[in-house]
């Protein structure tokens, strides 16, 4: 009997390509099995929400936290609604997937100044998750969401404005600005300007077979290595932003070791002022395939769908030049 054989079933196979991708994830048959069962038959939804105004009275059951889940964020029991709730209307908190609190949470490892944080910027900012998210751990006073593709911005721009409320959680008023331009556009006008870069790259989007959505030719190789290749574009233009000292956020939900540790690699050779920081509270999901500091979340974890992230620092000395809005 094949090893997949137990996850047929009448109009659904494992495809050859997804076979031969968990081979190359994972050397071991039965993690192979796992990954793709959780692919193909993906398991009740675990909902997250981020708190973005005071808290209420949680309306909804919780899952046990984890020992380093931000204390802005709920995970929730299986099959809980909270985008249907009257709350998420009235702009209390942001629904999101587990993976992307995971994805996020390497911004906790960024060390809090005495002075507030001038400039953070989320340059693949849709639909506002890793913005809010941001604007809740490190406080800044000037938030850019970017979105260059245009028929995102709408959710962007609504989701910012229904969450967003200013001074609530600090005692400076961020200033929220919300652009769709090209990375290269930031890089030439504002270089060397942001203490935080965020990229939440455009990916091949694997994780969504998890929650039971379509991703249609997600694992081909062709379609792998071009988003892995704007994915390095995107990176290098903003890398570029990062003031000296600063730090560069990089996180995506796709599996690919192309999209996410070779991304990474090309990185720090090619801007090898960059160094990756170690975050002790994701110890234990480093990475299996690389040797420095990386962060995976695999969706036969149980937690969420899945996701990649990685914090870079530029360890180059000298001062932040100053920030001015010239677009």
């Amino acid at each position: 009997m094949s090893l997949y054989a137990g996850l047929h079933s009448p109009g659904k196979s494992v495809s050859n390509l997804l076979l031969r991708f968990s081979r190359r994830l994972f050397s071991d048959s039965s993690e192979q099995e796992r990954f793709v069962e959780a692919l193909m038959q993906p398991q009740p939804d675990y909902s997250c929400i981020l708190w973005c105004r005071e808290r209420v009275e949680m309306p909804f059951a919780i899952a046990p936290p984890l020992p380093w889940q931000p204390p802005f964020c709920d995970r929730l029991s299986a099959h809980e609604k909270p985008g249907k709730h009257p709350l998420h209307d009235q702009g209390y908190y942001y629904c999101l997937d587990f993976s992307s609190v995971f994805a996020a949470s390497s911004l906790l490892a960024i060390p809090q100044p005495i002075q507030p944080i001038n400039l953070v910027i989320d340059m693949c900012a849709a639909p506002g998750g890793k913005s809010l998210f941001a604007l809740r751990s490190l406080q800044p006073k000037i938030l850019i969401s970017n979105e260059v593709i245009g028929k995102r911005i709408g959710a962007l721009t609504s989701n910012l404005k229904r969450c967003f409320v200013s001074g609530t959680f600090s005692q400076h008023t961020a200033e929220r600005i919300v652009l769709s331009l090209d990375s290269e556009v930031f890089a030439e006008e504002i270089p060397q300007t942001a203490e935080v870069v965020i990229v939440d790259a455009p990916c091949t989007g694997q994780s969504l077979l998890a929650k039971g959505e379509k991703a249609p030719g997600c694992f081909h190789p062709v379609n792998i290595n071009k988003n892995a290749n704007r994915q390095k574009r995107i990176l290098a233009n903003s890398a570029q932003l990062v003031a000296p000292q600063g730090y560069l956020a990089y996180m995506t939900c796709a599996y690919s070791p192309e999209e996410n540790e070779q991304v990474s690699e090309w990185l720090l050779q090619k801007f090898p002022q960059f160094q990756p920081v170690t975050i002790p509270h994701l110890q234990d999901f480093q990475s299996h395939l690389s040797d420095f500091p990386c962060y995976r979340m695999f969706p036969q974890n149980g937690l969420g769908a899945g996701a990649f992230t990685v914090l870079f620092q530029n360890a180059e000395t000298g001062e932040r030049k100053l920030f001015l809005l010239v677009f």
